[in-house]
């Protein structure tokens, strides 16, 4: 099972590097909780569409937009938690790094839950 959530995790980051939002999507429940700082400070659910219309906005913003995975950690039978650098180039032309960690939990094959943690505050 380890290694299959495992999988499942580097096809996310390789649809995402791809921006195949529609794909990506796909790798997730119906309505997968989601915990993200640009969503807010509480868990919230997110229906597949939603998880299409929040990246595709955020590449509106990043047309560039890509992660570098850094290391992936397979933890009991349903997490995976990943470490990895976004980064891209926004429209003023200024560019971002954000190291990113986050905690998936996968139940037959699909991504339930994604928890996201970062900085979220300008320096």
């Amino acid at each position: 099972m380890k290694t299959e959530n495992s999988e499942l995790i580097n096809t996310y980051f390789d649809l995402f590097n791809k921006h195949e939002w529609e794909k990506m999507a796909d790798l997730y429940t119906e309505e997968a909780e989601i915990k993200d700082p640009s969503v807010g400070q509480q868990v919230v659910k997110q229906s597949k569409q939603e998880i299409i219309q929040r990246y595709s906005e955020m590449q509106q913003m990043f047309p560039n937009l890509k992660n570098e995975l850094v290391q992936v950690y397979p933890s009991g039978e349903s997490h995976v938690i990943v470490e990895f650098v976004s980064s891209g180039t926004a429209a003023d032309g200024s560019d971002f790094t954000l190291p990113i960690c986050v905690i998936f939990t996968i139940e037959n094959g699909k991504i339930t839950k994604d928890f996201s943690y970062y900085d979220n505050f300008d320096s």
